[in-house]
């Protein structure tokens, strides 16, 4: 099994290195499931995007929040959150690190 912390650090200092500001690796791809580990820098946001058939976005590292329709959930390390089944972004406060658990059928 992928260690999420080694991956934390690994993908912490890609995004800081990357003129995006972002990075990400899947850890996980089972039939339709999929997890993957995102790193963003401080003030990047992942734009809105049409959500999976299900999904959880939990905050390994950091502070973000899950933006929909120009509403803000804040998130901090430890806290999971279903993907909501609408239209929405995703916007690093701090320098964090996210797993995305997704299905996608």
């Amino acid at each position: 099994m992928p260690d999420l912390e080694r991956l934390a650090v690994e993908h912490t200092a890609l995004a800081a290195g990357s003129p995006h500001g972002r990075s990400a690796h899947l850890v996980l791809r089972d039939g339709v499931l999929r997890q993957t580990v995102i790193a963003l820098t401080a003030g990047t946001a992942l734009d809105e995007h049409t959500p999976p058939t299900a999904g959880s976005v939990q905050v390994l590292r950091g502070r973000v929040s899950l933006t929909i329709a120009g509403r803000r959930t804040e998130l901090s390390v430890g806290e999971l959150e279903p993907v909501p089944q609408e239209r929405h972004g995703l916007l690093a406060h701090v320098d964090s690190v996210v797993l995305l658990t997704a299905v996608t059928a």
